[in-house]
């Protein structure tokens, strides 16, 4: 395919990298000229036959694809996609932004309006973060195993949206299906809520040094993500504040109950036996794998029940399918 990815940061340098080494045409571009320099450094550097072209503006990128993938912060996505409606693209549009539902509000002022083409979009989001960030953190295989949401929406096409299934899961990805509303709601609780936790954790410690030196296991893990950029998890949590509100509250409400079972030993055992269990069985051992129909009910469906697909049937009639055991 001819792809252009627009963002060159840790998610999309590394799809870049990704796509690259599967024979690609590849155009970038990123808003920072540094960014740019060095990605066009290590695309000289690449195999022959794996390299890619850096552009100096979105337009350029943008000319020739059937794909544009947007890589970048929330914040910057409104003046992206003006840029595609004023280079009348009419490739079909996917982003990887960590919340769902304002990029599809977004994508319907801008890129649907009166005096623009129409272009074809499939909100998307790989779980493939890090903690760092930055193309020099880019990785041809971050998404090997890992979980990428692609939404499915009234409007969306499904002929597109299995086209960027089949995509996604030749980079070794797990395709979950879900509105961009199911998604926002998910990921508020296993990524949003968890950074702010992590942080206030951190924060809590910041002013002892005796605790800094005797952190250890727990707090490296429970802490990882509060290494990230503030400026990439602020745009995060704030684009998604409706769903991180509602988890945060819940979040709250159960640590008010662990406080109370502070004075009550068997209350306290009770209340981490749920979690403990639950924590116990993740990930989810997959079944065995079934053959589905290629419809949008059976997607969301099977993206409800927390499976995944593994591979989308060359005549796009069917899809390979695991649901947790």
């Amino acid at each position: 395919m001819d792809i252009a990815v627009i963002g060159l940061g840790l998610i999309g340098g590394s799809l870049l990298r990704a796509l690259a080494t599967r024979g690609h045409r590849l155009l970038a571009y990123d808003a920072d000229p540094a960014t740019r320099a060095t990605a066009r450094t290590a695309a000289a550097r690449a195999p022959a036959g794996t390299r890619w072209q850096v552009t100096g503006s979105v337009r350029d990128a943008v000319a020739t694809s059937e794909l544009a993938v947007l890589a970048v912060p929330l914040p910057a996505l409104p003046g992206v996609l003006d840029e595609l409606s004023g280079a009348l693209y009419t490739g079909v549009v996917t982003d990887v932004t960590s919340v769902k539902g304002p990029v599809r509000d977004l994508v319907a002022a801008r890129l649907y309006g009166p005096h623009t083409r129409a272009a074809g979009f499939v909100g998307g989001h790989p779980m493939a973060g890090r903690e760092t960030s930055g193309f020099a953190n880019a990785d041809a295989d971050l998404f090997t195993g890992a979980a990428w949401v692609l939404c499915v929406e009234p409007d969306t096409a499904l002929a597109d949206w299995l086209e960027l299934a089949a995509l996604v899961t030749s980079l070794g990805a797990r395709v979950v299906p879900a509105t961009a509303d199911e998604h926002d709601r998910a990921v508020a609780a296993i990524s949003h809520v968890p950074h702010l936790l992590a942080a206030a954790t951190v924060a809590v410690a910041s002013g002892d040094p005796l605790a800094l030196t005797l952190g250890a296991g727990s707090f490296r893990d429970g802490t990882r993500v509060a290494a990230a950029r503030p400026d990439l998890v602020a745009a995060m949590c704030a684009g998604n504040a409706d769903a991180v509100t509602a988890a945060l509250d819940a979040v709250l409400a159960a640590l008010a109950d662990a406080r109370a079972g502070l004075t009550d030993p068997p209350a306290l055992r009770a209340w981490l036996s749920g979690p403990q269990a639950v924590r116990a069985a993740w990930p989810p051992a997959p079944a065995s794998s079934i053959e589905l129909p290629a419809r949008a009910d059976t997607l969301l469906r099977l993206g409800r029940v927390g499976g995944w697909i593994t591979v989308v049937a060359p005549d796009r009639r069917t899809v390979t399918a695991v649901r947790p055991g």
